[in-house]
């Protein structure tokens, strides 16, 4: 049985029929790869819910003319609306010692969240938009300028 090509007996994957606008972002130390309308729990960011955030650190633009980036793409960049700032559920951190140790620990962790709908993907002009960029935690850059104020 001859085959026509690499694809031929294997069902259609969804990324065939639909080349829609994507890009794959980087924040929080992970990477996502969001479309308009996605929503994302990411690492917490430093803004209230309503805000608009732009990501500015953008790895790939893709759809019909994909662009990678090395390492970023330049003037790309995605816009997201924070929906709500919030807690990941806990997880638990148990250590026992077997034997004769006899001592057990339990630890419990949540991690601050923040929940965002991409809206927009720019490909270009990204310092015109007027939006403010995404940054990390609010308790982390607000003790930086604490230190600093004790020190003089």
């Amino acid at each position: 049985m001859a085959r026509d090509g690499p694809r031929e007996g294997r069902p259609k994957d969804a990324r065939d029929k639909d080349k829609t606008m994507f890009a794959v972002i980087k924040t929080g130390g992970k990477q996502y790869r969001v479309e308009s309308g996605t929503m994302l729990e990411i690492e917490r960011l430093a803004a209230a819910a309503g805000d608009m955030v732009q990501f500015n650190e953008v790895l790939m633009l893709g759809g019909d003319d994909p662009v990678l980036g090395a390492p970023f793409v330049d003037g790309a960049a995605v816009q997201a609306e924070i929906v709500e700032q919030k807690r990941g559920e806990k997880l638990i951190h148990f250590v026992k010692r077997r034997r004769k140790h006899s001592s057990k620990r339990t630890k419990g962790h949540r991690q601050n969240l923040t929940v965002v709908r991409v809206t927009d993907i720019l490909a270009s002009g990204a310092a015109d938009s007027g939006v403010a960029p995404a940054t990390g935690s609010g308790a982390a850059s607000q003790s930086a300028p604490a230190a600093s104020e004790e020190q003089e």
